[in-house]
């Protein structure tokens, strides 16, 4: 699931890219989410805390965030690492469900160093949650990066929290866990060895490609150029459209990417099945505390033609919540789906059009996600 990227002196700006790579499309919007918000940890609500930053991120089905910066240029992005293991729940520490994770980054920090501390000093524990498409089991890890050109990788292995913190740290992408490719890296030219920059879609590979592009990229005129510079970089790792490889929805096709001025704070949204190419100033955004959430639908207008292309700063409206669900919510959810597509697979199998089913379907689950939504 993805390739993160780091660029920390192109001109004077610290540029950020990263591929999201998955298996089904995944409805993806972007909010702007003022200062002011209360939230919680999700799990029991033991953690709670009203939002210090404003930021813009990319949800997933408008329940999570995968992806976004706030107003102070610290950025987030969540990748799949199938080797997680977050450890039995203890209600002892600090936790946060997988569905708030990067958001409580985002929320509270402004730049890595203070991230860090707090991670280190709070030892939280992620608690992992079903999956709301009601397919694969998430197995994350969470990439921050900041302004100062400063980066953390988190993951969670063998139930341990393990920190990885330094400005070297350029990429990530998937497995294996992050000591271990960092090393891997080292064969290949430029890179420590002499073997030649592989050419798979890997993520060890995609590692290699990543690390070897950013380290030989030019410097660059203008911010345009930057930007542009950092997208043929994650184009490079990106992956085509084919078929998901067994057990591995990380091993599919590139859905969308994104590229983050840290510097200047400018966000950009390119999708892969929707290819129009947009961008927020995040700057020109109203972040004030009681300024309200608002959605930039990227689903229904983000299509080539007649489609959102460009700035869109100001396209943004009024929405009325971005809900990150909780532990039971997203369990929830994932039920919901997997009786919506036991009743596609009902109608296939009696060779019957299936338009009536797939909108059962869909009403089911948003019917469950507004049912959620009003019961808190």
């Amino acid at each position: 699931m993805c390739t993160r990227v780091m660029w920390p002196d192109a001109d004077g700006a610290v540029i950020v890219g990263r591929n999201m790579d998955f298996h089904m499309d995944l409805r993806t919007n972007l909010w702007k989410l003022p200062r002011g918000i209360e939230r919680n940890d999700r799990v029991e609500g033991k953690l709670s805390w009203t939002a210090k930053y404003g930021s813009v991120v990319a949800g997933v089905f408008d329940i999570l965030s995968a992806d976004g910066v706030n107003e102070k240029g610290l950025a987030g992005h969540v990748l799949w690492l199938a080797e997680s293991e977050y450890g039995t729940p203890d209600a002892d520490r600090p936790q946060l469900a997988m569905s708030v994770w990067l958001q409580y980054y985002l929320d509270n920090f402004a730049t890595v160093a203070e991230a860090a501390d707090w991670t280190r000093e709070h030892n939280p524990q992620v608690v992992p949650m079903a999956d709301p498409t009601g397919g694969s089991h998430p197995a994350l890890h969470l990439a921050l990066d900041d302004a100062q050109g400063d980066s953390l990788i988190i993951e969670y292995i063998d139930g341990e929290l393990n920190i990885h913190h330094s400005k070297d740290y350029l990429v990530m992408t998937n497995s294996p866990k992050y000591d271990e490719q960092l090393e891997l890296v080292k064969k290949y030219a430029d890179l420590g060895g002499d073997a030649p920059l592989p050419g798979t879609c890997d993520a060890r590979d995609r590692f290699a490609r990543a690390l070897y592009y950013v380290k030989n990229v030019p410097q660059p005129d203008s911010q345009v150029q930057a930007i542009a510079s950092m997208m043929s970089i994650i184009r490079n790792a990106a992956q085509p459209f084919r078929n998901p490889e067994p057990g591995k929805p990380d091993a599919s096709q590139t859905l969308w990417q994104t590229v983050a001025d840290l510097t200047n704070l400018r966000y950009v949204f390119e999708s892969t099945t929707r290819p129009n190419i947009v961008w927020v100033d995040l700057p020109e955004l109203d972040f004030s505390e009681g300024s309200g959430e608002s959605r930039l639908n990227l689903i229904d207008q983000l299509e080539v033609e007649g489609g959102l292309s460009g700035n869109v700063t100001k396209k943004f409206t009024k929405h009325r919540k971005f809900h990150i669900v909780s532990i039971e919510q997203a369990k929830l959810l994932g039920q919901a789906v997997v009786k919506g597509k036991d009743l596609i697979s009902k109608a296939k199998a009696k060779a019957a059009p299936a338009t009536k089913e797939l909108e059962d379907v869909q009403d089911l689950v948003m019917e469950k996600k507004a049912e959620l939504i009003d019961a808190e």
